[in-house]
């Protein structure tokens, strides 16, 4: 019987072994300096999002290309998890990090200050492939993290990441009503600036093992996909519920600004705010993972996120039941992530960087189906449709869970 996701080959902990004893312990102090640095780096792709209505006509950009400075920043993610990500099997990780995040702040200077369209969108699409700087930062901390805890760090580091993308569209909507849209920009370039300082200070080097060149690392990525069926489960299960997850984000804004909610703005920010707490179970799927009880808590995610459809459908005229939709569906996308990220790490470090590259780019794919979805389906049928392909989503990816209990599959 091939090795479960949470417990790894003798040969792997053994490999894993040798890359941990090259660095010093990892101090909780350090896990919270890179989960704050993933949280504030994967911001970037979304601060864009609520703020089309003002950049568009301030770089001029028609009504019908707005939607391209948030288009091409996701473009932009997407590239650079497939061409950059996996050099952290190739370079050297504090530096790929630090020059990343270098590349990130000239982006965010040239979006702040650009006066034309052409020039605001080349930079979009920059800090889209920049960001990725995120995806080297967590497969490192796979790296320096012992075994027997690996899932709970991960969860940590994880938690300030999804708290960045939960709380990166009320901060731009905030900080662009006091101070305008370009001080977005700005600011978090500042930001960039101060973490690559603390990155570069306080990481650890850690050289990959001597392999093949760049071309043969990308040309490798169909390979570990198709021989990796963990991979192949953990990114399905994903892309399911990362796709509800995306249809459900990007459709309530436009629920809550109708009847009978009339919501500003600001309204919709604060709302977005209450689906943060969701980032606290994190930490707890990473622990769970660890113990080794990564098959239930995948059903448990899955169908939490199913659930969380039925009630916004009932949620339709309530606040309150919004709200607790998101959550429960927050969670469920949050807990399946580090579970998921926990069991393709347990496969070996020199494949991380890349399988992370894979999981991240199909499952960022799914989030993309579903936020294109989620605006047609409201623009024709409302609130309903909307839950219907949001419950539909995790509901694929239970059916497919289910076959886990069929024969001596392993998740």
């Amino acid at each position: 019987m091939p090795p479960t996701a949470a417990s790894p080959s003798p040969g792997n902990a053994a490999q894993d072994a040798g890359e941990h004893l090259a660095h010093p312990a990892l101090s909780r102090s350090l896990v919270i300096l890179m989960a704050m640095a993933c949280g504030v780096v994967v911001a970037n792709i979304y601060y864009a999002q609520p703020l089309v209505a003002l950049i568009g006509p301030a770089v001029g950009l028609s009504p019908e290309a707005a939607s391209l400075v948030v288009t091409l920043t996701q473009i932009g993610y997407g590239v650079g998890l497939i061409l950059l990500v996996p050099l952290g099997d190739l370079l050297e990780n504090r530096r790929l990090v630090v020059v990343t995040l270098c590349s990130t702040v000239a982006a965010l200077l040239v979006a702040a200050v650009a006066p034309t369209a052409s020039l605001f969108l080349a930079a979009a699409f920059l800090i889209g492939v920049t960001s990725v700087a995120v995806q080297m930062l967590v497969p490192l901390a796979a790296h320096m993290a012992p075994e027997a805890s690996r899932g709970r760090v991960v969860g940590n580091v994880m938690s300030g990441l999804l708290l960045g993308i939960l709380l990166a569209r009320p901060v731009s909507s905030l900080i662009a009503d006091s101070l305008g849209w370009r001080a977005v920009f700005a600011l978090s370039a500042v930001v960039m600036v101060g973490f690559a300082v603390l990155l570069a200070r306080v990481l650890p080097q850690r050289r990959p093992r001597a392999g093949s060149g760049y071309g043969a690392l990308i040309g490798s990525l169909g390979r570990l996909l198709v021989r990796t069926p963990v991979l192949q489960r953990r990114t399905a299960y994903q892309t399911m519920v990362f796709a509800s997850f995306s249809l459900y984000w990007t459709a309530v804004p436009l629920l809550l600004a109708g009847a009978p909610f009339h919501l500003t703005q600001r309204g919709i920010a604060l709302f977005a705010l209450s689906g943060a707490a969701g980032a606290l179970v994190a930490p707890i799927a990473g622990r769970i993972a660890d113990r080794g009880w990564t098959r239930p808590a995948t059903g448990v995610a899955l169908a939490m996120a199913a659930l969380s459809f039925f009630v916004a459908r009932a949620g339709e005229g309530s606040i309150a039941l919004l709200v607790l939709a998101g959550l429960l569906l927050d969670m469920g996308v949050q807990m399946n992530m580090v579970l998921g990220q926990r069991a393709i790490y347990s496969l070996g470090a020199e494949t991380r960087s890349r399988m992370n590259a894979i999981y991240m780019a199909i499952f960022f794919l799914g989030g993309a189906a579903g936020s294109a979805l989620a605006g047609y389906a409201f623009a024709t049928g409302g609130w309903e449709p909307v839950t219907w392909i949001g419950f539909a989503f995790p509901a694929l990816g239970l059916l497919f869970y289910l076959t886990e209990f069929l024969g001596r599959r392993t998740a």
